[in-house]
């Protein structure tokens, strides 16, 4: 089923990844700074909680508070798993940092007309849940924290009657959404190369354990891969088709997840600027753009 729409509205997705999203933080940039704008946006995960700058029109923002706080053991690590239940701090992540250290512009947020959807996964159903983002603070913020929870590494996030973790988990990559919604005209930010191709997880026994009040969630994992890769395969022939846009990256990043060293932050940054940089003539004839301001 598809939604009326009066108009082809352009959309865009974010892929999570954790550190891999440094890339899509580049990616972001380089489209803010030519002034390339969209209808919507859905972000998973990484994809949410550093693509919303992009509706907050904050250039370099989410490079800028990751170089300065990846060594501080209260926005990320063991320590802070260890004596909070979440590797990234609650407090310091969406509390301290927006609101006081690297400001959130809620005001441009919410003045902004794109729409902007975070994904989160319902544990108690296993099935993805979309949160349409209009404010950026308040229960907004703690949708961009239940969208980035990641299971084991993460508390299940209470918002309303729901027990919500990590979207990756049930919708890695939402183009369909986006196409339901009415977005025809998508491009799609991917944080894996071409040829990657997901497995089943390694640490399903350690998931299993973690989420096992929620036996939805553990099949939810338990298939993942098939879901992830049906839905590459899916992206590729629209891809083939013309039909939509797909930035990725040209290898494997190869970033650890809760990466400490500013060099490789920067590197995965500057790849993600260097990849839209090239692609930027191909994207405006896309989105059909003649003239940016």
């Amino acid at each position: 089923m598809i939604e009326n729409t009066e108009k082809t509205k352009t959309g865009i997705v974010l892929e999570g990844g954790a550190m891999r999203g440094m890339f899509t933080g580049g990616v972001l940039d380089v489209m803010m700074e030519n002034g390339i704008t969209f209808d919507g946006a859905a972000g998973v995960s990484a994809g949410a909680v550093f693509g919303c700058n992009l509706k907050s029109k904050q250039i370099g923002r989410a490079i800028r508070y990751n170089l300065r706080f990846c060594n501080e053991w209260r926005y990320c690590s063991i320590r802070s798993l260890l004596l909070t239940g979440d590797m990234f701090g609650t407090d310091f992540c969406y509390n301290k940092l927006p609101y006081e250290l690297d400001i959130f512009d809620m005001v441009t947020f919410r003045n902004n007309p794109m729409e902007f959807y975070a994904v989160a996964t319902d544990l108690d159903t296993g099935k993805a849940v979309y949160h349409k983002c209009k404010t950026g603070g308040g229960e907004d913020m703690d949708w961009f924290r239940a969208s980035a929870s990641m299971p084991i590494a993460s508390r299940p996030v209470k918002i309303r009657d729901m027990s919500l973790l990590d979207g990756g988990m049930s919708d890695s990559i939402p183009l369909r959404f986006m196409e339901y919604k009415g977005y025809h005209k998508n491009v799609v930010v991917l944080t894996r190369s071409y040829e990657y191709i997901k497995e089943k997880s390694r640490l399903m026994p350690v998931l299993k354990a973690a989420l096992r009040k929620y036996p939805n969630a553990v099949k939810a994992m338990e298939t993942r891969h098939i879901r992830y890769n049906k839905t590459v395969e899916y992206i590729k022939r629209k891809e083939e088709k013309g039909e939509i846009f797909v930035i990725r990256p040209a290898a494997e990043l190869n970033i650890a997840p809760t990466e400490r060293d500013p060099g490789e932050l920067i590197r995965v940054y500057e790849t993600g600027r260097n990849i839209m940089t090239g692609r930027l003539d191909a994207l405006k004839e896309y989105l059909s753009i003649s003239h940016l301001s």
